[in-house]
């Protein structure tokens, strides 16, 4: 017999574990190394002096860890920090962004808000005084969490009627930068 799901557990789990370990097998077979970009809050475990804007950029690859598992609910390994060995834990759904390093090529989530829930996904655009086109804003209340801003609002006045400064140059051709994957 067939049972009903209860109200809200006809959407399935949570697609992103299964994208994330989707991309980090298709950069491993393709010779790319993995790196996934990281909000970071006290639910993450992770070198806190390596976090910069509450975010951390970590290298995913086979190369560079011990006994990784990309499991549903986390991302979990040892790596070596300055040549100390540490323990990694990173909730998946603190995940915002996994791409290879040498093209670029990957995928931006939405950023986790401090109620739990999730931002609205907007796509990106890679900028050198940003990392991954992430930026962040912060309230006095709540950690800081990253939060996307278009180019197109990018140099649009701020309250006090002054225009934003102009977007900086490109980043050097050798420097990865996010591409949308459809």
């Amino acid at each position: 017999m067939a049972t009903t799901p209860a109200s809200g557990e006809g959407q399935g789990s949570s697609t992103r574990p299964y994208l994330i370990r989707a991309l980090h097998d298709w950069c491993t077979d393709n010779g790319f190394t993995p790196y996934v970009a990281v909000f970071v809050d006290r639910t993450v475990q992770v070198p806190v002096e390596y976090v910069k804007n509450s975010e951390i950029v970590l290298n995913i690859g086979f190369e560079a860890t011990s006994g990784l598992r990309l499991g549903n609910d986390t991302i979990e390994f040892k790596a070596r920090f300055g040549g100390v060995a540490r323990d990694i834990v990173v909730p998946v759904d603190h995940v915002v962004a996994i791409y290879a390093r040498e093209n670029g090529q990957g995928m931006a989530f939405p950023a986790p808000h401090a109620d739990g829930g999730e931002q609205q996904a907007t796509p990106i655009e890679a900028r050198p005084d940003t990392v991954r086109g992430l930026r962040l804003a912060s309230s006095d209340d709540a950690p800081a969490a990253p939060t996307i801003v278009p180019r197109s609002q990018a140099n649009e006045p701020n309250a006090a009627g002054e225009p934003a400064p102009p977007d900086p140059p490109a980043a050097p051709s050798g420097r990865p930068s996010l591409k949308r994957v459809k």
